[in-house]
């Protein structure tokens, strides 16, 4: 009986640990310091103004500009951006808007919305219109025919998709951010990139530092399977002794006397 909760003494301890040490990422990013609003966006591609993970963009536009914003997604987050837009008066339009929010990654490959309301219409009256788009886990690695999201730099495209031509340059204001989430070792796979999907990184250092994640890229070996691998294997070892301890007996049995 003292061997079982030793045992089990063993088990809680290590359990806690595991949960200390998962839990410690997640507290030490919450408090870090929020980053100052970004108050301007480009109109293209190549002109996109870089957005960190959880920092709020804002721009004064014309009804029909094409907004660009380019943040960085490191492997094994889930990323979600969100866009608002504040519309002109309503005395000031005529009919109805579509407006829609793309991604694209860092080979200008549309990115699918796995959850979120990409495109939307805004009724004559509307004051303004939220959108948001949730973005596949990104992965560390992946073959090359496939459409899979890897790290690096993805772009943000705001715009009206159906708009009446009268309303065409009306002013309004977008609000833009993006947040992710980490997706943990579930979705995690082996390998990594040579270099993160980054434009400019081999000519222009300077632009591919801009959406680069404060903390640097991911190497793409480490995850927390590390860790439940790690306690898989203490366990096993506990389980191992506390069986034995269990069906070990008292000892030899006592010899017997002869001619019985």
């Amino acid at each position: 009986m003292r061997t079982t909760r030793v045992v089990r003494r063993f088990a809680v301890t290590t359990g806690a640990a595991l949960l200390a040490l998962t839990g410690a990422a997640g507290s030490a990013a919450a408090d870090d310091e929020t980053p100052e609003k970004v108050t301007e966006a480009g109109t293209s591609f190549r002109t996109a103004t870089a957005l960190r993970i959880d920092q709020e963009a804002t721009a004064e536009a014309s009804t029909g500009d094409y907004l660009y914003w380019a943040f960085p997604v490191d492997a094994g987050q889930r990323a979600t951006v969100h866009a608002t837009v504040k519309l002109p008066e309503a005395a000031a339009r005529h009919a109805a808007s579509t407006w829609q929010v793309d991604v694209y990654d860092g080979l200008r490959r549309r990115q699918a919305c796995r959850l979120g309301t990409p495109t939307k219409t805004a009724a004559q009256d509307a004051a303004s219109v939220s959108l948001s788009c949730s973005l596949r886990t990104v992965r560390s690695w992946s073959e090359r025919w496939a459409n899979d999201p890897l790290p690096g730099t993805y772009y943000l495209r705001l715009t009206v998709t159906d708009l009446k031509a009268d309303d065409l340059g009306l002013p309004v204001r977008a609000e833009a951010k993006v947040t992710a989430t980490d997706a943990g070792g579930a979705q995690a796979v082996d390998g990594s990139l040579g270099e993160p999907l980054v434009p400019g990184a081999g000519s222009d250092k300077r632009q591919a530092a801009a959406v680069e994640p404060e903390d640097g890229w991911s190497g793409g070996w480490w995850s927390s399977r590390w860790l439940w691998t790690a306690a898989g294997g203490v366990l096993a070892a506990l389980a191992g002794v506390g069986g034995y301890a269990l069906t070990r007996g008292s000892g030899r049995p006592a010899p017997v006397p002869q001619g019985m």
